[in-house]
């Protein structure tokens, strides 16, 4: 019992193949999920896989892990079932498929496997029978009986008419004169054939498919003494042209064929290597708007990016594709390929009309839909396939359509439709100035933008970049999405209308009523120099209201001592630029004071020590000014003792504030700190 115990992990190893049991190289991705079929369908015995059927059909796929718990090929629904793994059977009376099927020749192991049509033919040459029954080794890739019952009948006709000619050419294409196991089945690999070594395509693909001249491997590694069956579900034929002789000689491709001519690419369509063409038709070409497909034909560069958008990197048959997954052209774009049943889709849209015709070099899909990349594309057509379709149509009512439309290198500061749900400004001089300050003259890309960088804009303006932990800024404005790079334009998609800064901090504050108080405070304290100087400021500026709210006694005692009214104010003060967007669950600002101020935004609501803003994102040359409803104090400052007259260096300032107003007069708190004032302003 010990040895056997001992020996258990050794026999599975074995049973799982011998790069398990040798500790050897990783495993192929078709050995991977037959592993996982059979994990998963050992609760009903030894060497049981388990498998998904598709409801309503015959076809069956070994599952992985992600199909096995989505219970879909293709969003279509599957069940589960439990087979023998491949090379084991039934024993009557016992669990599980415990018995490794008898090793025979080919000729036989074709019946066990269930390839009995191919037994059959074989049987009607003369030839093949004895060679399959007799000493060597040979791969062959089986078709299964239901691959046989879909050929075209005229087909099968032309092939059991003349058995020793076609049938046995057709038979031999699918022999490989040596032994080939799932193991050696590369990606992209040919294998010679028994027909006038002729090329068989293999691809192996991660999801662990395996297709031959795109027919699906549906059972691999089925032994015999002189060689292995793999079966397979389709009927294989012989490949002769390349992509290029292809596009040639049809006539769906007449219009792709004079731009393939145009842009170079038949020389790469021509030579080796394994591509996949999705190939556009004639009327794929068609519905494009003349002048977008006549603007792309006459430019060389984007013509070649346009085709190279429908060339993926290597060949994908139309059986691999089980589920949504992304793949790259040449372009350097990703496109989504899916399915859906018996269709496959590109970008979620079932728009292959012929799938799977097998060129030397290649597969082709015919597609009627022409893929065109944002890099052939101008600055309309890629806001018009973006959420940014209201601001390209502010462009054009302004008369700015020229910038969007031709070949000038510029970046557009485009901002999302939900920022226009209140209305659209009237197009007037101001509008379209700020809309010309929404265009900046170069081609950038966000990935290049830096802290602290300038933007010339059309509209004469400069603007600045602002990077912060999880977004990038230019001015007030964040850029919501990732770039699209068209021909000559790139599209920022922005999270709210740019308001480029239109002066110092204290012309911002000078030139807003609400801030009258604050201003004679800022004079008073010896602070309008630093504020009109070159410099990188967030100031949480206390509008006029703010001051009224004080209790009379502190603001007696803060506008009576310039010195602690400095510190006060510099508290005020950040020492960067922060805006809005760039505000996280929370941020610590180092004021110029020296204490830290909390700024923390959440739904939309940006507050300052746990204080809501009034208003965000005024933007000055030096700095960004947030209205805030009261005056902040240091952690160090507590609140004074009231007091109801004014220091004498306090009369200056109300003497310089607008604020002071018949509303002020009338507020019962303070009226009669004002009076006193004024009596004292009359000498």
């Amino acid at each position: 019992m010990a040895l056997l115990v001992r020996l258990l992990p050794v026999a599975l190893a074995l049973a799982l193949g011998p790069a398990a049991a040798l500790g050897g190289p990783a495993r192929s991705p078709y050995q991977l999920v037959l592993q996982h079929s059979r994990l998963r369908g050992r609760q009903h015995g030894p060497n049981v896989c388990a498998v998904q059927k598709l409801i309503g059909t015959n076809k069956k796929y070994f599952t992985n892990c992600k199909q096995w718990y989505q219970r879909k090929i293709c969003g279509k629904s599957t069940v589960i079932s439990y087979e023998c793994c491949p090379g084991y059977e039934k024993v009557p009376g016992e669990k599980g498929c415990p018995a490794a099927l008898p090793l025979s020749n080919l000729y036989e192991t074709l019946g066990v496997v269930g390839s009995t049509t191919t037994q059959l033919y074989t049987d009607r040459t003369e030839k093949l029978r004895p060679e399959m029954e007799g000493p060597g080794s040979f791969t062959i890739f089986a078709p299964s009986n239901e691959a046989w019952a879909s050929l075209p009948a005229e087909v099968l006709d032309s092939l059991v008419s003349n058995v020793n000619i076609e049938l046995l050419n057709a038979l031999r294409y699918h022999m490989v004169n040596r032994r080939v196991l799932t193991d050696e089945l590369k990606h992209g690999m040919a294998l010679t054939s028994m027909y006038q070594n002729s090329d068989i395509q293999i691809h192996h693909y991660p999801n662990g498919i395996v297709t031959v001249n795109c027919a699906r491997l549906l059972k691999a590694d089925h032994h015999a003494t002189n060689g292995v069956v793999h079966l397979i579900d389709k009927v294989i034929s012989t490949i002769t042209n390349n992509i290029q002789q292809i596009i040639e000689i049809e006539d769906t491709f007449e219009t792709l064929r004079a731009a393939v001519a145009a842009s170079g690419l038949n020389t790469l369509l021509e030579g080796d290597g394994q591509f996949t063409l999705l190939a556009p038709t004639n009327e794929a070409f068609e519905k494009i708007p003349a002048e977008t497909l006549n603007r792309i034909l006459g430019d060389p560069e984007a013509l070649r990016d346009l085709l190279n958008n429908h060339i993926l990197k290597s060949a994908m048959c139309a059986e691999a594709i089980v589920a949504g997954m992304s793949v790259e052209t040449l372009e350097g774009t990703t496109l989504e390929v899916g399915c859906s049943g018996d269709m496959l889709t590109i970008n979620g849209k079932a728009i292959i009309s012929n799938k799977d015709v097998l060129a030397t070099n290649g597969v082709i899909h015919y597609i009627d839909e022409l893929l065109i990349p944002d890099s052939a594309k101008t600055l309309f057509e890629l806001a018009a396939e973006s959420d940014v379709s209201t601001a390209v149509d502010l462009f054009r009512q302004a008369g700015l359509g020229v910038h969007l439309s031709g070949k000038e290198r510029l970046t557009l500061l485009a901002p999302l439709n939900s920022v226009f749900k209140d209305g659209t400004p009237t197009i007037d001089a101001r509008t379209k100035n700020l809309l010309l300050n929404h265009m900046i003259k170069d081609q950038l890309a966000s990935k290049y933008l830096y802290h602290g960088q300038t933007l010339d804009t059309l509209g004469g303006k400069k603007l600045r970049v602002f990077v912060y932990r999880n977004s990038l800024c230019i001015e007030n404005s964040c850029i919501a999405a990732h770039d699209k790079r068209g021909r000559y334009g790139t599209l920022f998609t922005m999270d709210r209308m740019l308001t480029p800064p239109m002066g110092t901090v204290m012309d911002v504050l000078k030139g807003d009523n609400r801030f009258s108080m604050l201003v004679a405070a800022i004079q008073s304290a010896g602070l309008t120099e630093m504020l009109n100087r070159e410099g990188v400021y967030t100031v949480f500026a206390p509008t006029n209201e703010a001051f009224q709210a004080m209790p009379p006694g502190e603001l007696n005692k803060l506008l009576g001592n310039a010195k602690e009214l400095a510190n006060i104010l510099k508290y005020h003060i950040g020492d960067e630029i922060l805006v809005s967007g760039g505000i996280g669950a929370l941020v610590r600002l180092k004021s110029l004071q020296g204490d830290k101020l909390e700024v923390s935004s959440k739904n939309n609501v940006v507050n300052v020590n746990k204080e809501p803003v009034a208003e965000v994102d005024i933007m000055a040359t030096n700095g960004v000014v947030y209205a805030i409803s009261s005056v902040l104090q240091p952690p160090a400052v507590r609140p004074q003792e009231r007091g109801d007259e004014l220091a004498d260096s306090a009369l200056e300032i109300f003497r310089q504030a607008s604020a002071y107003s018949r509303a002020a007069q009338t507020s019962v708190k303070l009226a009669p700190v004002y009076q006193r004032l004024l009596e004292r302003m009359k000498h």
